[in-house]
């Protein structure tokens, strides 16, 4: 239940939350909205309540037409002070120019208690519009970042239901090339477009499984223009240890030291070369435990793996 020593320099000096089970059924869930209107929530319409969504257009961005999200209301009784926000506003964008060269991404958006800075979010196999990718989204957005989920697939995200001997084939059609520049293009427009105006120029970068691996590459593409001012990776898949050097932004690594898909080798490999890194390793849990826990176990540590990813861009972003 506890991280190793390499660990030790970023824990928060906030408590950690003991794993619980109680929590209402509609604690971040994003559920379809009947309808949402185009215009801003004004804060005290939702004074004791989860948000609903609202659509706002960003510059070189195009709105969906399609669902919104909506965040279900949850009497404040159930859920702690910390994990509470008065309101997030979650938009549907498209980033970019023509069909070839667009982005479809979701933005969370801070709004009462909104830092000035964004957190680039790249999901793992199962896409931008997975639950549990959305769910870990809006509790970052919670502590007032504004947080970008691109769809790094194009609308072909992996299926649970799939059979597993068709994994190597489909991950074969998504093309590096292609996801690094689509990262790439949403890199550019959080800084050229979204941070302009904010008083923060700081961008984070988080990354899960597929998104960690992809993370590794992004950061070490970054160095020269040095965009990204920190990372978190959540047991990266694919990661290659030889672009540590390369990597300029601070880097916090969490895994399990159960996860075959994310070995605990690299993750040291890319401690000891990456500027900056700390790797936390947890014993006895496997792949995805911080976002898809299994158990009461996985649960208490998902639950101190968040506030260290908390801490960590508190530290680098708004410190």
């Amino acid at each position: 239940m506890a991280a190793t020593a390499a660990a030790a320099a970023v824990r928060p000096s906030l408590p950690i939350t003991p794993p619980r089970r109680e929590r209402s059924a509609a604690f971040c869930s994003l559920a379809p909205a009947t309808s949402a209107p185009s215009t801003r929530l004004p804060p005290s319409s939702v004074p004791l309540q989860r948000w609903r969504c609202t659509a706002v257009t960003h510059p070189r961005s195009r709105r969906l037409h399609g669902p919104r999200c909506s965040q279900a209301e949850v009497a404040s009784s159930t859920v702690d002070d910390d994990e509470a926000c008065e309101l997030v506003r979650g938009t549907d964008v498209v980033i970019g120019q023509g069909d070839d060269e667009s982005v479809r991404a979701y933005l969370l958006e801070a709004v009462k208690n909104n830092n000035g800075t964004c957190v680039l979010f790249l999901s793992d196999v199962f896409g931008f519009e997975d639950s549990a990718t959305r769910d870990f989204a809006y509790r970052i957005a919670c502590h007032g970042y504004n947080v970008l989920v691109p769809d790094l697939f194009r609308g072909n995200p992996w299926k649970k239901s799939l059979p597993m001997d068709g994994f190597q084939a489909w991950l074969a059609e998504q093309a590096p090339e292609r996801v690094a520049g689509d990262i790439d293009t949403c890199r550019k427009w959080l800084v050229d477009d979204f941070l302009a105006a904010a008083p923060s120029k700081k961008l984070g970068v988080v990354g899960f499984c597929y998104g960690g691996g992809r993370l590794v590459e992004t950061l070490a593409r970054d160095a020269d223009a040095a965009c990204f001012s920190a990372g978190v990776c959540f047991y990266g898949s694919r990661m290659d240890a030889s672009l540590g050097a390369q990597i300029a932004a601070p880097v916090l690594f969490v895994c399990g030291d159960g996860d075959l898909l994310c070995p605990v080798e690299t993750v040291r490999e890319l401690e000891r070369s990456a500027r900056g890194a700390k790797a936390a390793v947890y014993a006895g849990r496997g792949h995805g435990f911080a976002h898809r826990p299994e158990s009461l176990e996985d649960d208490g540590d998902a639950e101190e793996a968040f506030a260290m990813m908390k801490s960590w861009l508190h530290d680098h972003l708004l410190a």
